[in-house]
């Protein structure tokens, strides 16, 4: 205790509060509080001191809650001055629920901090908890790269989170059919009631992505999985079909008393299935007393299809698209457009059918598989047969907004038809996860993470976009950020191979340290052989960090022959090719790669040659031919073509990649000048690719390379804003006791 008392009291804000006379300092058990009174930023920088200053005295565990809140000075038995009131012990039950390290903070002080730019990419929400007395209290944690914890806390897994009573997860039913290929149909059952019940806004459904996860066939421990996602009720189900029959059965299980509220079974003809979906919705919600409008009424009893074979096909082509593979997400994307053709085919007013398939061809543009215009006018195509069949629904509007922001780049629509999905939608997390990427693309970056934070509510389970969320932070060059949503993601899925070596990477990037990820792939590998195309440029750019050309050759062998799109630029197969030859020095292998890459992108830029990612991908292949000229008009047109208004995103990594042309081209002047501007942008690069990459090895030993790979160390846009602000607030803090 005499050495923490040391630490505080040296603490530059300590000792400014305490000589103005507005700071109070209270002995608490084996820690103290501190009550400042001027403004919520100082007890912030007083915890972000004492954090710093507690790396040199690692044997002091400590963790502190701040609160800004209603305070009394009392007297006490010896008629000395002193303080009490609720503020203090909520600063004290806020401290309770971190581990060693934390800085947690309640939603009333963070709010007061968020009115500045600067602390807003600091402040990371944990959610709503019930604390001692029953206080319901919002937490949140606030770390950098440089101080606090980024670990979500330990004992927050054991205090009960605030759960609407309204809230409900649909968990996958289990198909009792004699025929495995009705696992489908009971795929469809589940889904179509998760989706009525979304429809209603008086309720908080879990997303399908979610709950997906939790297997049939074993017995689930309700409360758990209910802990898990954040809901209060959970729907169990078992599906039969036979013949033209279907027989189902729907339960509605109170999770924090595991006890049933409703059931039913149901046994009637197979064309009766849309009715059974609708019927134990509005059911399901009248148990839990929500209210519904008429249009959510109207909604939920709206039949999908009269035609079971398209259903089937439908049903069939939503589970293809929802695998997030990346090693067969073309096979799968053009899997899912074969069945959605056909479904419409038997039924030319599938609406939900035509939505889909106007969001699968769009994938296919967006992703490279098939950028041309011809795809695009049948993504175009399918989304004009969903407005005319469904002018006010939201999934028509959502299909739209994916169109306009992925194929036109046209946010502003983009985002128009957002809204108007938006309010037929309310449970939807792909709303608030698209809204999250245009926001991204436009430079919006804080919007962006509360965006994808708000989906990630809805939808606690999706990697899909926690990964997004990862991605960001990465692009900001916020590492500690980035590893606790890895963090997350590996809690909810602790094999996938691609979260796995996401998390490892982090050292490379952050630190240059190669040595997590080279353990992780490898183990990656060992465990499954076919999780190698998944990792694979990621394993290719570890072994050119290394220098190992045989592991470079192994992952090699693993990248798809369609190439791999790491962030915005598709690199082919055969550049990689050339890439692994040219950081060999085998000049001879490299432009014969070099020169196939290059016939192949020569027919994507011959039918569309105002395309900039090909033209930026052609750049580089022909500064590794050594046609400069060529190489450097390429690039540049490339970044021309990409205006910042557009998509700065893009534009960031074709700014990174015109960079490394002028580097190969011996244009260094030009290449440190280009490299500078990516590095006040988010982007992707780093200080460990800098360090350790063969793309930049022209630039070793020259002294200003040296000082932008400095400058990399530093997170995108850290230093902004200013604070004005008046407020009291104190603060609680304490030794942590951990056994040796």
């Amino acid at each position: 205790m005499h050495h923490l008392n040391q630490v505080v009291r040296q603490t530059p804000q300590f000792r400014k509060s305490e000589a103005g006379g507005k700071l109070i300092r209270i002995p608490v058990g084996d820690g103290m509080a501190l009550v400042f009174f001027e403004a919520p930023e100082e007890p912030v920088q007083c915890a972000i001191e004492i954090a710093q200053a507690l790396k040199s005295h690692p044997h002091i565990r400590l963790r502190m809650g701040i609160h800004s809140g209603r305070i009394d000075h009392v007297k006490d038995v010896n008629d000395r001055l002193n303080v009490a009131g609720a503020g203090i012990n909520l600063a004290k039950r806020i401290m309770d629920c971190g581990d060693a390290g934390h800085i947690l903070l309640s939603k009333r002080i963070a709010e007061d901090l968020a009115q500045d730019r600067y602390w807003r990419p600091h402040l990371h929400g944990l959610g709503e908890f019930e604390v001692k007395h029953g206080d319901s209290v919002a937490i949140l944690n606030l770390y950098t790269n440089e101080f606090g914890n980024p670990k979500r806390p330990i004992k927050l897994a054991t205090i009960s989170q605030n759960i609407p009573k309204k809230s409900i997860a649909v968990l996958p039913f289990d198909n009792l059919s004699t025929d495995p290929e009705n696992a489908f149909f009971a795929v469809g059952m589940q889904d179509e009631i998760l989706t009525n019940l979304a429809k209603i806004a008086d309720l908080k459904v879990t997303s399908r992505t979610s709950v997906r996860q939790y297997e049939t066939g074993v017995k689930r421990n309700i409360r758990e999985i209910a802990n898990a996602l954040g809901v209060a009720h959970v729907v169990e189900g078992s599906v039969q079909r036979f013949g033209n029959r279907i027989r189902f059965r729907a339960q509605l299980i109170d999770a924090k008393t595991d006890t049933h509220l409703w059931a039913e079974s149901y046994d009637r003809p197979l064309d009766d299935v849309f009715a059974i979906q609708s019927e134990v919705a509005k059911t399901v919600a009248d148990q839990l007393r929500a209210k519904l409008t008429p249009a959510e009424k109207a909604s939920i009893a709206q039949r999908l299809t009269n035609d079971l074979e398209a259903y089937d096909h439908y049903v069939r082509a939503k589970t293809l698209l929802a695998i997030g593979s990346r090693a067969h997400q073309e096979e799968n994307v053009l899997q899912a457009v074969q069945l959605l053709e056909k479904a419409v085919a038997r039924d030319k007013a599938f609406f939900l059918a035509y939505c889909k398939l106007a969001y699968a061809h769009q994938q296919l543009y967006y992703a490279g598989f098939d950028h041309t215009a011809s795809r695009l006018a049948l993504a175009n195509e399918a989304l004009k047969r969903t407005l005319e069949l469904g002018p006010n629904r939201g999934e028509a509007h959502l299909a739209a907004a994916w169109i306009y922001y992925q194929c036109y780049f046209d946010y502003d629509r983009a985002k128009s038809e957002l809204a108007l999905a938006r309010n037929a939608l309310p449970n939807e997390p792909e709303i608030f996860a698209l809204a999250g990427y245009i926001d991204r693309r436009q430079g919006r970056w804080e919007d962006h993470i509360r965006n994808l934070e708000r989906a990630a509510q809805i939808d606690p389970r999706n990697i899909e976009i926690l990964k997004n969320l990862a991605q960001g932070y990465e692009l900001l060059r916020r590492f500690s950020d980035m590893a606790a949503v890895l963090d997350r993601m590996l809690v909810i899925s602790p094999g996938d191979p691609l979260t796995r070596v996401a998390r490892a990477s982090v050292d490379l990037q952050w630190h240059g340290d190669t040595a997590p990820l080279h353990s992780t792939v490898r183990e990656v590998v060992a465990e499954d052989p076919s999780a190698a195309s998944v990792i694979a440029d990621q394993w290719f750019d570890l072994a050119l960090c290394k220098r190992d050309s045989v592991e470079a050759a192994r992952a090699l062998g693993s990248i798809p022959q369609n190439g791999v799109t790491p962030y915005c630029v598709r690199l082919s197969r055969p550049f990689y090719e050339g890439l692994a030859a040219r950081a060999n020095k085998d000049m001879q292998t490299a432009r014969v790669a070099f020169t196939i890459a290059r016939e192949e992108i020569d027919k994507i830029l011959l039918e569309q040659p105002d395309y900039p990612e090909a033209l930026c991908l052609l750049g580089m292949i022909d500064a590794g031919l050594g046609r400069k000229e060529d190489a450097l008009r390429e690039a540049r047109h490339a970044v021309e073509l990409q205006p910042v208004e557009r998509d700065p995103l893009t534009r960031a990594e074709l700014i990174k990649y015109l960079a490394i042309v002028y580097a190969w081209t011996g244009e260094t002047e030009l290449a440190l000048k280009q490299l500078k501007l990516a590095l006040q942008m988010p982007c992707p690069i780093s200080q460990g690719q800098l360090r350790l990459h063969p793309y930049w090895d022209f630039l070793r030993g020259n002294p200003s390379f040296d000082r932008l790979v400095a400058e990399s160390a530093i997170p995108v846009g850290s230093n902004h804003g200013d604070l004005v602000v008046d407020a009291p607030f104190l603060a609680d803090c304490a030794q942590e006791q951990f056994p040796n």
